[in-house]
């Protein structure tokens, strides 16, 4: 995988995420505002079945899936930066992403890649030993 396919992939997980997040909150504040809770103080204790209910519940579950989507979607993208960092002379950046994506850091280590870090797909020549000088 090469960088601009990581890269792509890495920005795109991030708008889904973003925009599942928009959504999701936007169709929780839309049921509180239209009523949909039966509060009791501050506490939801029931739901108030109406189709307006059910869009804004199928409106979430759109907002939930779009999150699920852009993280699996910068879990690979992070495999892909691995990837392609291991053919990378230098291990170093490969050892950064592996750590910090363990560490729960991992979406400060892709950004570093996708603005500094190298392109193992682009260097990719084979290198042969020496010929053998004949005595």
């Amino acid at each position: 995988m090469s960088k601009s396919t990581v890269t792509r992939l890495f920005i795109g997980s991030l708008i889904a995420a973003g925009a599942g997040i928009v959504v999701t909150i936007a169709a929780v504040w839309l049921a509180f505002a239209n009523g949909v809770f039966v509060m009791n103080g501050q506490q939801v204790v029931d739901i108030q079945s109406s189709p307006l209910t059910w869009s804004l519940l199928g409106l979430a579950l759109i907002g939930v899936l779009a999150i699920a989507g852009g993280a699996i979607s910068g879990l690979i993208s992070w495999i892909g930066a691995l990837l392609n960092t291991w053919r990378v002379e230098s291990k170093a950046w490969f050892v950064g992403l592996l750590l910090l994506g363990i560490f729960n850091f991992g979406f400060f280590a892709m950004v570093a890649y996708v603005l500094a870090g190298p392109d193992g797909k682009a260097g990719t020549v084979p290198r042969f030993a020496p010929a053998p000088t004949p005595a």
